[in-house]
């Protein structure tokens, strides 16, 4: 991996897991002192962080994008759209063995598995799901959405009803798809990403000045 792949893949995995807080400023410096690395590594993996909506232009320095109500809306409706879209490609295969790799990301959670993991194996969830139904644009389509929706997620998992209600969600959608059953997958699939949008945009929505005291950017557009 190339000195600006790892800078790449730092970087995100902080902003992803909010150890850099939405509208926090970077810099190249902080970022050099930080990962040992040099400006041109450093400025390429910041270009391609600006691409996935991650961090923005700040003047001469960048800012880490604050968390965008609208965006975390509109996000949804693509996600929708493409996520049920593969699992009724997935349902229509006549080899669906491969669910069962997924069916143990599930059971790989239980009441001693950490915050951290919760989150990771219910965003694995969804992307692997989408790759079973071997479109690759799908597949990519809800990859992308995943990891733009991954901090307001993160956020989401602090609570463990909100947990336990998501993993009861996936394992009905799962055995839907485990079944053939099309309709019933795309209605459980679409219910499931409907309801968590809704949850998690009134939830920031009503804690944004709880999360501006923790230094988090929250704009609604």
């Amino acid at each position: 991996m190339s000195q600006m792949q790892q800078v790449e893949q730092q970087l995100r995995d902080m902003i992803l897991g909010l150890d850099i807080a939405p509208g926090e400023r970077l810099t190249e410096r902080w970022i050099e002192a930080r990962f040992e690395a040099s400006r041109t590594p450093i400025r390429a993996a910041l270009l391609r962080l600006e691409t996935e909506g991650l961090v923005g232009r700040d003047g001469r320095g960048w800012t880490v994008a604050p968390i965008n109500l609208v965006e975390l809306e509109q996000v949804s409706v693509y996600r929708e759209a493409v996520e049920v879209a593969a699992v009724r490609l997935t349902c229509a295969l006549p080899d669906r063995s491969a669910l069962e790799a997924v069916e143990g990301l599930l059971e790989s959670c239980d009441a001693e598995t950490s915050r951290e993991e919760w989150h990771r194996v219910g965003n694995d969830f969804h992307i692997e799901l989408a790759k079973i139904c071997g479109n690759e644009f799908l597949a990519r389509g809800v990859r992308d959405a995943m990891m733009r929706l991954s901090r307001a997620r993160w956020l989401e998992v602090r609570e463990g009803p909100a947990r336990d209600r998501a993993w009861a969600e996936h394992r009905a959608i799962l055995a839907a798809v485990k079944a053939g059953d099309a309709e019933r997958a795309a209605v459980l699939l679409g219910a499931h990403i409907r309801g968590s949008r809704d949850r998690l945009i009134a939830s920031l929505h009503d804690d944004r000045r709880g999360l501006r005291a923790r230094g988090f950017a929250v704009v609604a557009g």
